[in-house]
């Protein structure tokens, strides 16, 4: 006999949490969620919580070696002990019961196992048949397996399998140069790993300005990274205690091998569908992950996806956001996705994040943009700790001096930038930023000399 709910949510990570909460706590909705394999979802998991306790023991490794001298501080040499770090990274988790009894004391009722679509208003998983008039899809994403002659023969390891290691590798290839492949990449090196990654796109960070890109690239192959880009790795073998990979250039050039003592796959991400029969009740896909309208809904009237299973923007913040804004619309609720003024961050040292247009999407949308730097270097505060790389790059309209983006490089870019979302949204101009008050010494403060040179110039035009 099936059993009756509100509201099916299939997954159970910040999505679908963020759903089934909201279902329940304002609509009083009785909610099922379902999960085949890990309770609380990727992020607090095996993603965001985890990766950041790594960056922080890096970050810590590396200024106590490189900047300790030259700051008065005596201390001998910083080595991470990669097995303690997993340890203490441990310690920051919750257990997979613990998972379950917090949604079951929110008053969520949990169905372990895989989740199939029955039809359009019913989910069977193992026994257990369930049905509801509004069903959320909320599965999520894995790493994508890039077509790499020889990777089924390697055991490669991802963000998942690398927070596992106990013994740090001597040498690494980190095939993606994204948020993912960056965060390891120096973190790994920073732990003591010889580091090459490499990527087919024609900078790191693609979908950042490229002069934010530049000036994170010249940061790492100052730390002794390689970053090679517009290449791709063709193919990898074992040989004993190594892998060769081949790396070939997309303009033609001469291939070379290089040799490591693993790989690390970072180059993209495919969503969880494959079990769910969505073919068979109709839900459409793009290339990417199931299609989904401004309010979440698919294709299929009683049925709506949030997350990464959507491919629109991978982030946890961005997977609530959309989980509130299907349970606003499944329960009558009027409420559309906006991602026109996004923050976006990637945690390397220093940070890169972003708000709003890079220029040529500025171009492309019909402004005539305008652009201004201001170096970290100029900063105050970012001399006390030496700092070499990074920028502050405001983008705005010609004409209104609308201001169109933020792209910044600095420690703590991330914090910079994320303010900024508010005065976007409002329709701030690049002015209002150059006759706003900011303290001093912060970094912080790049936005506001970078805004004050956008004012000067103006005044000479």
């Amino acid at each position: 006999m099936p059993e009756s709910f509100d509201l099916i949510v299939i997954g159970a990570g910040s999505a679908a949490r963020d759903g089934a909460m909201k279902a329940h706590r304002e609509h009083g909705a009785r909610v099922a969620m379902t999960e085949r394999t890990r309770w609380g979802g990727s992020c607090p998991n095996v993603a965001c919580k985890p990766t950041k306790a790594y960056l922080v023991s890096a970050d810590l490794v590396h200024d106590i070696n490189t900047l300790a001298a030259t700051l008065g501080i005596e201390v001998g040499p910083a080595r991470a002990d990669l097995a303690a770090v997993k340890a203490r990274k441990e310690t920051l988790l919750t257990s997979q019961e613990q998972w379950v009894e917090n949604l079951q004391a929110a008053g969520i009722t949990t169905f372990p196992g895989e989740a199939t679509l029955v039809d359009a208003h019913t989910a069977r998983v193992g026994d257990n048949e369930l049905k509801a008039e509004r069903i959320l899809i909320a599965t999520g994403s894995r790493t994508a397996i890039p077509p790499v002659d020889g990777i089924e023969d390697v055991d490669w390891i991802d963000h998942i399998t690398a927070l596992e290691l106990t013994e740090l590798p001597e040498s690494l290839l980190i095939l993606g140069c994204g948020p993912v492949g960056l965060e390891f990449g120096q973190t790994f090196s920073r732990f003591g790993s010889k580091v090459t990654m490499v990527d087919g796109m024609d900078q790191i960070a693609a979908r950042s300005d490229p002069d934010a890109s530049a000036e994170l690239a010249a940061a790492f192959e100052d730390e002794g990274i390689e970053v090679v880009t517009n290449a791709f790795v063709t193919s990898v073998r074992r040989v004993g205690d190594h892998v060769e990979a081949v790396l070939s250039p997309r303009d033609g050039s001469p291939e070379r091998s290089v040799r490591v003592s693993s790989v690390l796959l970072a180059s993209g991400r495919v969503p969880n569908v494959e079990e769910l029969g969505l073919e068979a009740v109709g839900v459409e896909m793009t290339k990417l992950g199931i299609e989904v309208d401004e309010q979440l809904r698919t294709t299929v009237d009683g049925i709506w996806a949030a997350g990464d299973v959507t491919a629109i923007a991978q982030f946890t913040p961005v997977a609530q956001y959309q989980a509130r804004i299907a349970v606003m619309d499944m329960f009558g609720g009027e409420a559309a996705a906006d991602y026109s003024v996004l923050p976006t961050a990637i945690f390397t040292d220093p940070e890169l994040a972003q708000l709003g247009l890079t220029e040529d999407e500025a171009r492309e949308q019909g402004f005539q943009p305008e652009t201004v730097r201001h170096a970290l270097t100029d900063v105050q505060r970012a001399r006390y700790t030496d700092e070499k790389h990074g920028l502050y790059k405001l983008i705005f309209d010609g004409p209104t001096r609308l201001l169109l983006g933020v792209h910044v490089v600095a420690p703590n870019a991330s914090d910079i930038v994320q303010g900024l979302a508010v005065a976007m949204k409002l329709g701030a101009t690049v002015d209002d930023l150059a006759h706003a008050h900011h303290a001093f010494p912060t970094l912080g403060e790049g936005i506001k000399a970078a805004a004050e040179d956008a004012a000067k110039e103006a005044v000479k035009a």
